[in-house]
């Protein structure tokens, strides 16, 4: 049974393991750089451990692959009959981690 963990970046809560690469919201690190996550809300595998909210002492640590922008999401918004419509893109930046260590 691998060792896996739950950890909160972006607002949002993301399982993790060993050598897997994950996209998270953009962090201000350079590519190449290594990362920590400290709020690491569940440690599991052989032991699980649940913070309450969080694991005293356990880090996340990762390299930072690429900085990248996703797929444009185009919103359309017309009004019938008036002549009036607006159109907008989007493009959310992200950081691809390749997770490297949880150290519990």
């Amino acid at each position: 049974m691998s060792t896996y963990a739950i950890i909160k970046t972006g607002g949002k809560q993301v399982k993790v393991e060993v050598d897997q690469a994950i996209y998270v919201e953009k962090l201000d690190v350079e590519a190449g750089a290594e990362v920590t996550f400290d709020q690491v809300v569940l440690v599991g595998g052989e032991k699980t451990v649940v913070g309450t909210p969080l694991v005293s002492g356990a880090t996340v640590v990762g390299t930072v692959e690429k900085q990248g922008k996703q797929k444009k999401v185009v919103t359309y918004k017309y009004k019938p009959k008036k002549g009036s419509h607006r159109k907008q893109g989007h493009r959310q930046p992200y950081t691809k981690v390749v997770i490297k260590a949880i150290n519990a």
